[in-house]
């Protein structure tokens, strides 16, 4: 009896099967559809980027425009506890 069992069981693997993954398919899809974050940031897009490093690198080229250069953040002081500041 278990020999033709398993050998049915072997034959319509696929049919059998096939009903469940797919039900845990859609169950797993809709979930990551519920808990993901769809969002996506807005990023620049290359020609854009690509002109704006090009102006910087004409700011470069002049002399007379080159900003002064400023130490801007203060490392030792980004993450003092309270008792040190």
């Amino acid at each position: 009896m278990w020999p033709v069992f398993f050998t049915a069981l072997r034959t319509y693997a696929p049919y059998i099967t096939l009903p469940f993954a797919g039900l845990i398919g859609v169950i797993g899809y809709n979930l990551e559809n519920w808990f993901s974050d769809k969002y996506t940031p807005y990023n620049k897009s290359i020609e854009e980027q690509r002109q704006e490093r090009l102006l910087e690198e004409e700011k470069l080229k002049a002399a007379e425009n080159v900003e002064k250069l400023k130490y801007k953040a203060n490392v030792l002081n980004t993450n003092v506890s309270p008792s040190l500041s």
